[in-house]
């Protein structure tokens, strides 16, 4: 248990790592608020609707928070969707609202925190990224897109808080057996195009994610990172993400691509 109060506001906590976040929380003892679309019933965090592509909705959110606690010590942000599909024939639109999400709906909703936190004098950012953001997987492009935006940005806005006690780290998932699955916007368009390739991929990434390890390895290892003193800008969830992670950057980035291509694309 914590020796003093922390609050802490998590994104996309209805489901998920988000959910499985907010539960490791409440069992070290944070003071938990949950910010999300969809309605949902927690038995020891506070709900407050909100949609992080929102910017006038993340503010009022936090407003909420501080309103009620005083402080906000924890930003978790997990709030996101995927869209898997050829670039080519993925609408310009569609890649557009999954940038809107992932990447501007943690901004929107960091932008809203961070006064607070700087002004304190303290504060912990946990974004969940994804093992994509480090490795980019084809047909699901605009998706490692947006991860890897957010390990640029989670790297860059802690130079920038540095001086003022607020400390940020991205929080990198492999593959994950959650309704993050079920839920991925999937366009087959250009399928016969690409002889196959971007339903083979696919199905093999969704085995592999159901395959993958249980949202509650992953929200303890958030809450690890929300809780503990110091923290790496980025690290990825298990040794062998972990592994894999820091293979990639040894290995020549033509090796890298072509074991990519022969696991997802061919």
């Amino acid at each position: 248990m914590l020796r003093e109060k922390k609050v802490a506001l998590v994104t996309g906590g209805s489901s998920g790592i988000g959910l499985a976040s907010v539960k490791a929380l409440c069992e070290a003892g944070v003071t938990v608020y949950e910010t999300s679309r969809r309605e949902t019933a927690l038995e020891n965090a506070v709900h407050l609707p909100g949609d992080v592509t929102d910017q006038a909705a993340m503010v009022k959110v936090v407003d909420t928070v501080l309103q009620k606690e005083g402080q906000i010590d924890i930003l978790v942000c997990c709030a996101g969707f995927g869209i898997s599909g050829a670039v080519e024939y993925t609408d310009a639109a569609s890649a557009k609202r999954q940038l809107e999400v992932n990447f501007f709906g943690v901004d929107n909703t960091v932008r809203a925190v961070l006064p607070h936190m700087r002004r304190r004098g303290s504060g912990r950012i946990v974004i969940v990224s994804s093992v994509a953001g480090a490795i980019p997987i084809p047909f699901q492009t605009y998706y490692s897109v947006s991860k890897a935006a957010l390990n640029a940005y989670t790297s860059a806005l802690r130079s920038e808080l540095r001086p003022y006690g607020v400390t940020l780290t991205a929080v990198m998932p492999g593959d994950i057996a959650t309704g993050f699955t079920d839920a991925r916007e999937k366009s087959p368009e250009g399928d016969d195009v690409y002889n196959g390739r971007i339903s083979r991929s696919v199905s093999r990434m969704e085995a592999d994610e159901r395959g993958g390890m249980s949202p509650e390895t992953a929200g303890r290892y958030v809450r690890k990172m929300a809780l503990r003193r110091s923290v790496p800008p980025s690290s990825s969830i298990g040794l062998s993400y972990k592994a894999l992670v820091m293979l990639t950057r040894l290995l020549p980035a033509r090796l890298v691509n072509l074991v990519v291509y022969m696991l997802y694309a061919k």
